[in-house]
């Protein structure tokens, strides 16, 4: 077993070997906190929850760390705008990024560090770079020496003369290219003592100083979206590595989410925040959704593309279902088909898994119409596991115990729909069809889709 992801650094696909056997070590960037988040925030966190999940299922030992960035110009704008405090509006928004990577079923990180936390081990990293003569301070703030770090744009494979801004000399850099670490204090913005005068963070010196925090020297796998690669990795790359750390192995970067072709951003509005899509869409299905193309390609959001996951996740889901009707409770099996994992061993490919899923679902499926109830009961525990593995599993306590938007009504709807089906059932007892197929028609008209079984009628949402 050799798992393999595709290293951004390296352009290709290469073979994990972990710093230290049977444990892996994660760093991802995490949130901005100056807006509630949209789907294509969350879609970064959740495609790093699924490689975690594999990892440890792969019996590894997973670090897994996950920054809040609670400290920039974007949140100091939206604090002059309404008025109301920079930390307020971060930590609201912080809360409401937790509550949607709860939502579709992400795993807590091991540990989730702020920005501004970690002044100290800022301090301790410019200080480093001021005397190994990569950074300089001028007027409070602090610059990176770009020219001094010759590595420097090799993630991005650029060139430094290319830089558009290669004219753009002011506040004192030496060079345009230069970026800040560390900027100066200015009237009414929060600011921190340092050597060199009051100030806040830039940027990029957050992510280098927490990764070295918390993970050390050097580390296995750094991720974040595809937009992060320059300059933001580029620039944690330089500053770690001038400091003296190898810093990350691999280089793991997701695919965004777009409408229309563009980046998905927090000018579209209100219409794709999670907060939002929870109320429209079942959790489940958006992490069906977001989840299940693979971590670098694009998902072209749209409303039609959510309803053919709707669709084929409740094919999945009537499986589940048919069969603990017929056969009660199945455990997960505990391993997952082979095909399965080698899909998973290769980049992360959920797509090619989720066929493995499907194959087994109409295989179960087969098998009770066969009435093969073991058969059944087998594909069940395979797919269970597969599911399980993806954070998919409806049975899983996450979903089925009320976790899941209207889970906590399901019984409620359930007691009503019964109650209509009984009528139903009475009628179609007494010979009286055109009233049963009327309730039927209503009952459709109203979402639901209605199955006649040996055991009796059974009902279940249908597609939008």
């Amino acid at each position: 077993m050799t798992i393999r992801l595709y290293d951004t650094s390296a352009r290709q696909t290469r073979d994990f070997t972990p710093l230290t056997p049977g444990c892996v070590s994660i760093y991802l960037c995490g949130a901005t906190v100056q807006a509630a988040p949209h789907i294509g925030h969350i879609r970064s966190g959740l495609n790093f929850d699924i490689m975690r999940r594999w990892f440890t299922y792969r019996g590894y030992d997973v670090t897994f760390i996950r920054n809040v960035t609670d400290i920039d110009d974007k949140i100091l704008v939206k604090a002059a705008e309404s008025g109301e405090p920079w930390w307020s509006i971060g930590y609201r928004n912080e809360r409401a990024f937790n509550d949607a990577y709860e939502a579709i079923g992400c795993l807590p990180p091991t540990y989730e560090p702020r920005a501004t936390g970690h002044v100290p081990e800022m301090i301790e990293m410019m200080s480093g770079l001021i005397e190994r003569g990569h950074a300089y301070a001028v007027d409070g703030n602090v610059y990176f020496d770009v020219r001094s770090f010759p590595e420097y744009l090799q993630l991005s494979n650029q060139e430094l003369d290319n830089l558009p801004n290669a004219g753009d000399v002011g506040a004192g850099k030496r060079d345009g290219r230069d970026f800040a670490m560390w900027k100066a204090a200015k009237p009414g913005e929060p600011s921190w003592p340092t050597p060199w005068g009051r100030g806040r963070p830039g940027w990029h010196l957050e992510c280098s100083a927490m990764a070295h925090k918390y993970l050390g020297r050097r580390f296995d796998i750094h991720g974040g979206g595809i937009d992060l690669i320059f300059p933001h990795h580029e620039n944690e790359i330089a500053q770690a590595k001038a400091y003296g750390d190898d810093f990350a192995d691999y280089w793991v970067h997701n695919a965004w989410v777009t409408m229309s072709g563009e980046k998905m951003s927090k000018s579209l509005g209100n219409s794709v925040l999670v907060s939002e899509m929870v109320k429209r869409w079942r959790p489940i299905v958006l992490r069906y959704y977001l989840g299940t193309p693979h971590y670098r390609s694009m998902i072209e959001y749209s409303e039609e593309a959510l309803r053919e996951a709707e669709s084929a996740f409740a094919r999945i889901e009537g499986f589940v279902q048919r069969v603990v009707e017929k056969a009660g409770p199945v455990e997960p099996a505990a391993e997952v088909p082979p095909a399965f994992a080698e899909a998973m061993d290769d980049d992360l490919g959920v797509p090619q898994a989720l066929a493995i899923i499907h194959t087994t679902v109409r295989q179960g499926n087969s098998a009770l119409t066969a009435d093969d109830k073991e058969s059944a009961v087998a594909r069940l525990a395979e797919v269970r596991a597969m599911l399980g593995l993806l954070g998919l599993d409806p049975l899983d306590e996450r979903w089925s115990s009320g976790g899941e938007r209207g889970e906590d009504l399901h019984g409620v709807v359930d007691s009503l729909v019964r109650l209509v089906l009984e009528q139903r059932q009475a009628a179609r007892t007494r010979k009286d069809y055109g009233t049963a197929d009327a309730i039927r028609d209503q009952l459709q008209q109203s979402g639901l889709v209605i199955e006649d079984t040996p055991s009796g009628p059974r009902w279940e949402l249908g597609p939008r």
